[in-house]
């Protein structure tokens, strides 16, 4: 009897999990979270080790000016918005060019006035479409295939561009002086576009006034985790990867928008990994075996030691 009622009792869970699979939308929706949350960890490594986190949330708000001249002037969207965030990753680095103007100087300027100007088209055309509410906010429920393939894309060309650089991008990331002189492009603009076409790419799954989360946070709760490079990559991709996974099941389960679905449980994810990364230093310090501290940047290779730092270990946390 109480076997039997226990057999009722997980297949009734189990069709609960698995009912929301029978919609389309659904699995058009968890299949582009999931890609989504991927590729913003991977683009976010590189963000948060150098510093760029506000750069991320500029560029979000930029593009959603270029999204609203897209959309009034009939263009493609992806097409319109790709090109105005290019554009202005480019206005930011000569705008910071200028010696008594600073880089985040130059990027509230720019992106603070490119999405002033997306607000007074729409206020001035007295339109807020549903593209503009999915843009802003997220609908994850509603992308099509043709949104599908260009997440799939984007994230594929980052993947592929991280895979063959990456011992490029780990020497720019940690010695970008050095790495100039050998060579290694290092300037942030080169990282803005990858930044920017990853914005477009997922603002109508987590919107503008999320996205910057869905970067930042992955990368660094896996910085919480592992002292090398390589590592850091992996756990950041899967991290997104799983809080877009899962973010859909409750944005389904409680009817809440996906991009704060996704955004509230990768910040759960932290807390949790936050709490047990300090819980576990303080039993350390008790036990008197106390972790050298980790420190923010990576000891400076000598020069004559930079080519070799190309084909090492990436364990550069010492």
């Amino acid at each position: 009897m109480l076997s039997a009622i226990g057999y009722r009792l997980s297949a009734k869970r189990m069709s609960h999990l698995t009912e929301p699979f029978q919609y389309e939308f659904f699995r058009h929706g968890i299949l582009v979270a999931t890609l989504v949350g991927a590729l913003c960890g991977m683009v976010g490594v590189s963000i948060i080790l150098r510093r760029m986190s506000y750069i991320g949330h500029g560029l979000s708000h930029s593009v959603f000016g270029g999204a609203v001249v897209s959309y009034l002037m009939q263009w493609n969207f992806y097409l319109g918005a790709g090109l105005w965030g290019f554009l202005s990753a480019l206005l930011i680095n000569a705008t910071a060019k200028r010696r008594n103007i600073g880089g985040d100087a130059a990027i509230g300027i720019v992106t603070t006035a490119s999405f002033a100007l997306g607000v007074a088209l729409i206020s001035k055309t007295r339109k807020f479409s549903r593209n503009f509410e999915a843009a802003l906010f997220g609908n994850i429920l509603g992308v099509t295939r043709q949104d599908i393939l260009v997440i799939a894309a984007v994230t594929a060309v980052v993947a592929l561009a991280i895979f063959f650089g990456y011992k490029q991008l780990l020497f720019a990331t940690f010695d970008p002086e050095l790495a100039r002189v050998y060579g290694v492009p290092t300037h942030w603009v080169d990282t803005g576009f990858a930044l920017a076409a990853t914005i477009v790419a997922s603002m109508n799954v987590v919107g503008v006034t999320l996205i910057a989360a869905a970067i930042v946070i992955p990368p660094t709760t896996a910085r919480l985790l592992t002292k090398s490079f390589g590592r850091l990559l992996i756990l950041s991709t899967a991290i997104g990867a799983a809080c877009g996974f899962f973010g859909m099941f409750l944005s389904y389960q409680y009817d809440i928008a996906s991009g704060a679905a996704i955004v509230l449980l990768s910040a759960a994810v932290f807390a949790a990994v936050y709490a047990a990364t300090t819980f576990k230093r303080a039993i350390a310090v008790r036990r008197h075996v106390v972790p050298a501290p980790e420190p923010r940047t990576a000891r400076a290779p000598r020069p004559e030691l930079a080519s070799a730092m190309i084909g090492q270990d990436d364990h550069l946390f010492d």
